[in-house]
């Protein structure tokens, strides 16, 4: 006989003095607010460094003795009462939102991602595109922009890494105490769980609804581990990017569809709806019936609206990166739900088809999110400009009558929350010399151009403490590291010795995919050995970071690593610190002097964590590509190599060899020498300048409330006004649109430009006009349907396209029948070799996009 085991629960008992200490807590806008996390630590300092900063295991732990006598520490209690006010300001203040978009107050935006990386007492990330996510929260938050969050509450997140005696990786998987996470169950007002549940080809799965609040902001997280769910459904929220092909499916299903449910049952309808990467496209499908049912749309209108208040980001140009499915397994979780949207199982799988080969469709397809995605969401990007440039290349065959250029992805550059990784050091330099704008308005350059009055001495000395403080941590997670394989004795003292707080310290952290090539700086070893054990100019490296747990190539660059800074000449140059996680990840940021990055161009879709590294005062080193693409402007860190691309030379080796030249060069001839210059009091003055230049030309630019306002002003924003007029008359807009394009796809063969009338002479002086008129048969359609464009620009070399083309419309000026006649002007602003195009494109004032219903027709030869 199985034993009944009842359960109970025992929370901290706060004094009534200390009561707003669990309003603090429970918000997470005390983990980027610098006094709230000092009053954190004051609790109890060791508590704080063994219960992971998470202060609520820190009052969980805590002896009641010690709550009561800080309740009678008036101090404790001035810094609580004063980082509670902060907060309820915080809370109260007046937003950008709400200054400029206040008829909008009660609107709804959705944020929808796989993974949130908030800060380390919510371990539910993985890397990057987690705190990007939670980046973006936080900066919706600061912003007023009512925007919800959506994603799933992992019982064991993503794994946490240690080497063995080897080198290699082993992963483990603890399990998440969500009593002791700043997570809420939501429940209805008889005191119940709310939950919702999708249906699985073995049944329905039940989940429960969390909720985490970040500042203004609320994110939802579903859990299926309840017991209402069968044991194999309880394990589909168990790991972040766990399991196999079929299990994603499960998670993804129920991030999409489940989120979508969750926010309807929770009251909170979404008009526009971000999807964070392809994790989450199903929610278009949702978004489509829910529709249809609570509307009598059809199909096809619902379609429009979903699509129109859509906005997908696409985060990575490397294949495996974007989420395929086999369509057979996309059939069968999805053989009854087809059924509620109206329409055939192959017309879905047209949605999400991709072919195997391009170039032979008769070689198969498989379902992938990111075709899915891009479909049903009118407002698309990539997270660079070089990105944006490359995703239009690899998505253009979803699009095949429009030039790459007018690929409708268009780019919206990453950011970070500056608040969450400067130091408290640098912060309060800031303060001093910037004054408070740059938290409030990050993205002002004016305010960032007051950096230059900053003495180079208080700069420098700044950094320097947090580079003291970096080797004193690194030192410190060194020792336990080795304590646990069981080192002990002489050995063990070594951590107490590597690193030296006075050298040139570069950081390298992140992801450990192949193509981020973290073992380049290695191709030469007698030249690295050499720059580094310098005894006048010594040089210092800390790696960091996890590979996937099937990535053997990953793991393998690891162990290298791992074996290169145990060689006797290396060992005190080189560490590699275990189970990269955002404490690392800010420790590193706040301290490193430089910031290595050297991907292969162009597999970086954009990086942040060298944004990072700049509000603090480091200087970035790294490959053109990503962000740095844009950012670097020669005086604000340094280049590897000159923006090469050796795609199409398909040689790895060579681009190796040429890129890891340059990287020691740069370090023997710019890096190291800028460093060890130092005037009479120490300070390195050209280097400060640099760090200087950094700061002022990318804080303001790369910044999440920057990214986050972007996002508003060009998707948001223009989303809900589309909600608005589609919507509005019992969706009469929604309808006429569908009606509109069904007849513009039935007509759109009978198009035909008839005739182009140009100058008969064509060598232009400057700023003279280009004069064109062109004849159209628009068929059954009217000039309200289109618009006759040219696009026009100067000619590549071999004068066979149009290079960086610009567009005009053109106007109808007479009518006969089905024939319209258009004129336009080219304004010969420029001299040159140019080239011009005419085109008609199918438009209505209600279409998000014309470019993204791609109806076109060119001139012909």
């Amino acid at each position: 006989m199985k034993k009944h085991i009842r359960k109970f629960a025992v929370l901290p008992r706060l004094p009534e003095k200390l009561l707003p200490l669990k309003e603090i807590v429970e918000n997470l806008w005390w983990s980027w607010d610098h006094d709230a996390a000092t009053l954190m630590l004051r609790i109890d300092r060791n508590l704080w460094d063994t219960e992971e900063y998470n202060p609520l295991r820190v009052l969980c732990k805590v002896p009641q003795k010690r709550l009561e006598d800080l309740s009678r520490d008036e101090s404790f209690v001035s810094h609580m009462e004063r980082v509670h006010n902060r907060l309820k300001d915080y809370l109260k203040s007046r937003s950008w939102f709400m200054t400029h978009y206040p008829k909008h107050a009660e609107k709804v935006f959705a944020y929808f991602s796989a993974e949130f990386g908030l800060a380390e007492v919510l371990p539910i990330y993985s890397g990057g595109l987690g705190v990007l996510a939670g980046d973006h929260m936080k900066s919706a938050s600061d912003l007023g922009i009512p925007l919800c969050g959506v994603g799933l509450l992992y019982t064991e997140g993503y794994f946490r890494q240690y080497l063995n005696s080897d080198g290699w990786q082993q992963e483990v998987y603890p399990k998440n105490d969500f009593f002791t996470m700043p997570v809420e169950l939501v429940r209805d007002q008889e005191g119940n769980a709310e939950k919702i549940s999708v249906t699985f080809p073995d049944g329905d799965v039940f989940a429960r609804i969390w909720k985490v609040m970040v500042g203004r902001n609320n994110i939802y997280l579903l859990d299926t581990n309840i017991p209402e769910n069968k044991e194999n459904h309880r394990d589909i929220t168990a790991r972040l990017y766990g399991g196999d092909v079929e299990m994603r499916i499960k998670q993804e299903i129920l991030l999409g569809i489940g989120g979508i449910r969750a926010l309807y049952r929770l009251g909170k309808v979404p008009a526009v709806t971000h999807m964070n990467e392809g994790h989450s496209a199903f929610l278009a499908l949702e978004r489509i019936r829910v529709l249809m049912y609570e509307h009598k749309l059809k199909f096809d209108e619902a379609k429009e609206i979903v699509a129109s208040t859509n906005v997908f980001t696409t985060h990575t140009p490397v294949p495996a990166g974007n989420d395929r499915f086999p369509c057979e397994l996309v059939k069968r979780y999805f053989s009854n739900y087809v059924s509620m949207l109206g329409i055939t199982m192959d017309e879905l799988m047209l949605m999400g088809s991709e072919p195997v080969d391009k170039k032979d469709i008769s070689k198969g397809c498989n379902f992938c999110m990111t075709v899915l995605a891009l479909h049903l969401a009118s407002f698309n990007n990539g997270v660079s400009k070089l990105h944006g440039r490359v995703s239009r290349n690899m998505w253009y065959w979803m699009w095949p009558d429009l030039d790459v250029e007018d690929v409708p992805i268009n780019s919206i550059t990453n950011g970070v929350h500056g608040r969450s990784w400067i130091s408290f050091d640098m912060a309060g330099l800031l303060d001093r010399y910037l004054g408070p704008k740059w938290v409030d308005h990050p993205w002002d350059h004016s305010i960032w151009e007051r950096v230059k009055d900053i003495p180079a001495t208080e700069l420098w000395h700044t950094h320097e403490r947090r580079r003291e403080r970096l080797v004193a941590f690194v030192r410190n997670r060194l020792r336990k590291q080795l304590e646990r394989k069981g080192v002990t004795g002489a050995e063990l003292e070594i951590a107490n010795e590597v690193l030296d707080p006075n050298a040139l310290t570069i950081g390298f952290a992140r992801r450990f995919a192949t193509y981020k090539r973290a073992n380049l700086i290695f191709k030469d070893i007698e030249r690295l050995t050499n720059i580094l054990g310098n005894k006048d100019k010594p040089v210092q490296i800390i790696f960091a970071g996890k590979a996937h747990p099937r990535d053997e190539e990953g793991k393998a660059f690891i162990k290298e690593i791992y074996r290169m800074a145990r060689r006797p000449e290396l060992r005190h140059h080189i560490v590699f610190l275990e189970d990269y996680d955002i404490s690392i990840a800010r420790y590193l940021v706040q301290g490193v002097d430089v910031w290595l990055n050297n991907p292969r161009r162009p597999m970086e879709a954009s990086g942040t964590s060298g944004m990072k590294v700049c509000f603090n005062g480091g200087i970035n080193l790294s490959v053109l590509d990503g962000w740095w693409d844009e950012a670097y402007s020669g005086d604000n860190g340094w280049a590897i190599g000159e923006g090469e691309d050796y795609v199409e030379l398909q040689d790895s080796e060579y681009q190796d060899n040429v890129e890891s030249k340059a990287i020691y060069q740069l370090l023997e001839d710019r890096v190291v020498p800028a460093y060890y210059k130092k005037s009479a009091d120490g300070t390195p003055k050209e280097w400060v300048e640099i760090m200087k230049r950094s700061m002022m030309t990318n804080c303001p630019v790369y910044n999440t409330n920057r990214m986050v306002q972007e996002y508003f002003t060009k998707f948001y924003f223009k989303g809900l006004e589309l909600w608005e007029r589609l919507s509005a008359d019992e969706f009469k807009g929604a309808k006429e649109l569908a009606a509109w394009k069904k007849k513009v796809l039935s007509s759109w063969d009978r198009i035909k430009i008839i005739d182009v009338k140009e100058p008969i002479n064509k060598e232009l002086q400057r700023d003279e006009e280009f004069k064109l008129e062109v004849t159209v048969d628009l068929g059954n359609l009217s000039p309200e349907d289109v618009v006759v464009s040219v696009q026009y620009g100067q000619m590549d070399f071999y004068a066979t396209r149009i290079v960086e083309g610009d567009e005009f419309l053109m106007n109808v000026v007479g009518e006969d029948g089905n024939l319209f006649r258009y004129e336009g002007s080219i304004n010969c602003y420029n001299a040159g070799k140019f080239g011009y195009a005419v085109r008609v494109m199918a438009n209505k004032e209600t279409l998000a996009s014309r470019f993204h219903f791609g109806k076109i027709k060119w001139e012909s030869i």
